[in-house]
């Protein structure tokens, strides 16, 4: 190899290095608008049977149906966030009757009862299990920076939901002339490959999202007759919340189980503490832990694995490696994320014997 070809080489390594990097920081910089487009492509898929409904059977024009389905998700959502009005508002009647003094008071009486049980079976808790004051080192200046970052985060999602929307419309509008400009740059030799990945990650995964919403309603409906046999105020909306938070794998069912001790905790404010509310507390959380069984073991495996046409130790191992990755957002995506792999996999790599294993289903 000459100098001369040795020094191209490495001209053109530099360039593609700094082709990475700009690609990276421009990743980077417009990660917010990418998330705004995958939501919307997600979106597209979970709504693109209700348009092909409207547009089919009752006849409606492509523009109108669109509208229409766009307008449905908007007054689902507006109505959600109105059923928590009242709650937010009872609540905050709830703080405002708050007794400091009778707090502790309780917590100090549930602590002895228990440092009492303890001891009668000769185990030492005194140095465990303290009694002084619960809430007295307590600072409530972080009251005015919650309520900022609250606000931060309303006007965030706002936003967030209004680009969606906006994209989203333009999707579902013209969904063919895109998937003809997309045809038309696909090179020619992979271009039934893609094609045919592309339709199929299409079906599975508005089929996942299907059986998601499926799941949702499974576990709002169990929630809510939890809630309703042990008389839980505003039982309706903190099972629907709950059931929100059940997206979150493994975690969103132990965040609603917080969420709605807390919320049990502020309703019974003013009741007696060791003999209503922690009883009825206690019940809740078994119930919920026993629905939480039944989603885990026979519900949430069902669909899923019927939606996305894999194991339900597979996707537990997924889930669980995307969450140790990625966080949160990670479980959140795990699945439809995985099953577009597993489809461009075999579409690609269909001799693969790995390949071959995993997407033998699909």
């Amino acid at each position: 190899m000459t100098s001369k070809e040795l020094s191209k080489g490495l001209l053109r390594t530099i360039f593609i290095l700094a082709i990475i990097c700009l690609s990276g920081y421009l990743i980077f910089k417009l990660s917010s608008i990418l998330v705004y487009v995958i939501i919307s492509i997600l979106f597209t898929l979970l709504a693109n049977p209700i348009v092909n409904f409207l547009k089919t059977k009752l006849k409606f024009k492509n523009t109108l149906a669109v509208v229409t389905t766009i307008s449905l998700f908007l007054l689902l959502i507006i109505g959600i966030l109105f059923l928590f009005v009242p709650l937010l508002v009872s609540q905050g009647q709830n703080l405002s009757l708050l007794d400091i003094d009778k707090m502790e008071s309780n917590y100090n009486e549930v602590i002895n009862s228990i440092t009492t049980y303890l001891e009668s079976h000769g185990i030492n808790a005194s140095g465990a299990l303290e009694t002084n004051k619960l809430l007295s080192s307590i600072n409530l200046d972080f009251i005015p920076n919650i309520f900022n970052s609250i606000v931060t985060i309303v006007g965030n999602i706002g936003i967030g939901l209004a680009s969606v929307l906006f994209i989203s419309f333009f999707f579902l509008k013209e969904r063919e002339q895109f998937s003809n400009r997309f045809d038309y740059v696909l090179p020619s030799k992979q271009k039934d490959k893609i094609l045919t990945a592309l339709s199929s990650i299409s079906n599975l995964l508005t089929r996942y999202f299907g059986g998601l919403m499926l799941q949702l309603f499974i576990i709002l409906v169990l929630y809510l007759i939890v809630f309703l046999i042990f008389g839980v105020e505003n039982a309706f909306i903190i099972a629907l919340l709950c059931a929100i938070l059940n997206i979150i794998p493994y975690l969103g069912p132990l965040l609603g189980m917080i969420v709605a001790s807390s919320l049990i905790l502020l309703s019974g404010i003013g009741d007696d503490f060791t003999n209503d509310v922690l009883p009825t507390l206690t019940y809740v959380l078994i119930g919920m832990g026993i629905v939480q069984l039944i989603d885990n073991n026979f519900s949430q495996p069902i669909i899923f694995s019927k939606s996305t046409k894999s194991h339900p130790l597979e996707i537990f191992l997924v889930i669980l490696a995307s969450g140790t990755l990625f966080g949160v957002t990670g479980m959140i995506i795990a699945v439809p994320a995985y099953t577009a792999i597993k489809v461009i996999a075999k579409e690609f790599f269909p001799n693969n014997k790995v390949v071959k294993a995993l997407t033998r289903e699909l």
